[in-house]
């Protein structure tokens, strides 16, 4: 039975510690069953931007009426945006060919399946034939998740797109002329964004009673009332039934409420209702991995799972499905793969940004999550049209975007939320403040206890405080005014001020 010194299972943020490996002249395998790069690259955030671009830049040049200019916008040109699209997805071949170069690197292009702790074999795509068994000394499961398909009734008969099949074979020679989206969450609101902007008639459809539910319910709102001026928004609705109608798509809706029912129609449909593990294709059942109830893989805060040298990143344990947060977890693991000195992966200030229009950007804790999490806390707002800036590029309450941040009583941020131009451009600085003054002891007296003390415990009295904003120059007029003089609005919520005379 052949032995690997390093397996790694998925080529996405998986791809950083093959590389690592290969570095260090192991023997290594990657086993990829979809395309190399993995999510990200072919099927995800890369692909999905460059088709939001234009519609970014669509919606803007609708907007601009607002401030005296009048734009005539003649349509798309959806072979370009296609082709850029492509262009970007077809990356991958090169990386594929260059990867099948490399000595002492087997690819195998197939669903790994798991025999034993450490005992593999691949299903290939190519004709579904085994390749293995083999053994893996070290073993990275970066497998990544797919799409959750609901089970509505007449689904699969009728015929639906999701973010996997529309990067494929699925791909639209032109727009639809009317799309139902299923899910309110980040991929239904881009895409329903991307569609309506380039002329589609798109109707989204959410069970819950708001769209972006992770998000702060005040940036839920200001979504929602945009979403409304642009496409047909059903709230509370449950897809219990699809059929053909009339050589349309059509949805039946049931009312969480009242259980009244609708019919919506389109020409598709596009599901976008979240995203499921891939434990079951791995066979996690034949090994000692733990998953959780929802099949994603356990891991502790080195990254390991349950099994010695078997570890996991990215979607496949099922926190913060993000790139970015997999490119972190990558560069943890290679040091924990390789390195005497063990790092912990913090999650504390993971941030998002929501590519839809108005955009979103999101790092920490919501106002609730924090009270919950029992933080005495301030909360600050302010408003895009309240400087400058936001005034000149024509905000009003209309279509006013703010930024929320959460303060705890040290004055450390907990939270940002921006919804408006630019949000994820605006919220990063506080990402940056929330992961200062954690590096101010010497190396020599941390050596021994970065594994065992927490983020917060390191820190110095300053870290992630919001001081640095309210001690700094702020450039005028710019956008930066509207995340820099938030704190001037802080307002305590379950913090009890005494006045003194």
């Amino acid at each position: 039975m052949d032995t690997y010194d390093l397996v790694v299972i998925g080529s996405g943020a998986g791809l950083s510690i093959l590389n690592a490996g290969l570095r260090r002249g192991l023997k290594c395998a990657l086993i990829e069953n979809t395309k190399i790069g993995a999510t990200c690259l072919t099927r995800g955030c890369i692909p999905s931007k460059v088709l939001v671009y234009p519609a970014d830049v669509i919606r803007e040049a609708k907007h601009a009426k607002k401030i005296g200019v009048d734009l005539n916008f003649n349509g798309i040109d959806w072979e370009l945006i296609s082709k850029r699209m492509w262009s970007q997805i077809d990356e991958e071949k090169e990386m594929h060919k260059g990867l099948l170069e490399i000595n002492n690197l087997d690819l195998f292009m197939g669903d790994a399946e798991f025999i034993g702790n450490y005992e593999l074999q691949v299903r290939l795509n190519e004709d579904k034939s085994i390749v293995g068994p083999f053994k893996g000394k070290q073993i990275v499961i970066a497998s990544g998740g797919r799409v959750l398909i609901p089970p509505i009734k007449g689904l699969d008969n009728v015929g639906y797109i999701s973010s996997e099949s529309f990067f494929g074979d699925k791909f639209p020679k032109k727009p639809w002329k009317s799309l139902i989206i299923v899910g309110g969450g980040i991929i239904a609101a881009e895409f329903a964004h991307i569609f309506s902007a380039f002329g589609t008639e798109v109707s989204i459809v959410e069970m819950l009673p708001r769209l972006v539910s992770t998000e702060e319910p005040e940036i839920s709102e200001i979504v929602e009332k945009e979403f409304r001026k642009h496409m047909n928004v059903y709230l509370s609705q449950k897809a219990t039934e699809v059929k053909i109608k009339n050589n349309k798509k059509v949805i039946v809706l049931e009312d969480a409420n009242s259980g009244e029912r609708i019919e919506v129609d389109a020409e598709e449909i596009f599901i976008a209702t979240g995203r499921r593990s891939n434990t079951d294709i791995l066979k996690i059942e034949n090994t000692d991995i733990k998953v959780n109830k929802k099949g994603w893989i356990i891991t502790n805060g080195y990254l390991e799972t349950s099994v010695n040298n078997i570890w996991c990143i990215g979607d496949a344990n099922g926190l913060y499905q993000f790139r970015h947060k997999a490119n972190s977890e990558a560069q943890i693991c290679i040091n924990n793969l390789f390195e005497e000195q063990r790092q912990l992966m913090d999650y504390s200030s993971v941030p998002w940004a929501v590519f839809t229009s108005p955009q979103i950007g999101h790092v920490g804790m919501t106002e609730k999550e924090a009270i919950d999490n029992g933080y005495k806390i301030f909360v600050a707002k302010n408003n895009y049209s309240s400087v400058a800036k936001g005034f000149a590029m024509g905000f009003n309450e209309e279509d006013d975007g703010f930024v929320k941040l959460i303060i705890d009583q040290s004055y450390r941020i907990l939270g940002a939320h921006i919804v408006g131009p630019q949000a994820a451009v605006l919220v990063q600085p506080f990402v940056y403040l929330m992961n200062s003054g954690f590096t101010c002891t010497s190396i020599e007296d941390n050596i021994g206890y970065e594994d065992i003390l927490p983020k917060a415990a390191r820190a110095c009295p300053e870290g992630g405080s919001f001081l640095p904003i309210y001690k700094s120059m702020i450039i005028h007029p710019s956008l930066n005014e509207v995340t820099g003089w938030v704190i001037g609005n802080l307002r305590p919520v379950n913090i009890e001020i005494k006045h003194h005379h």
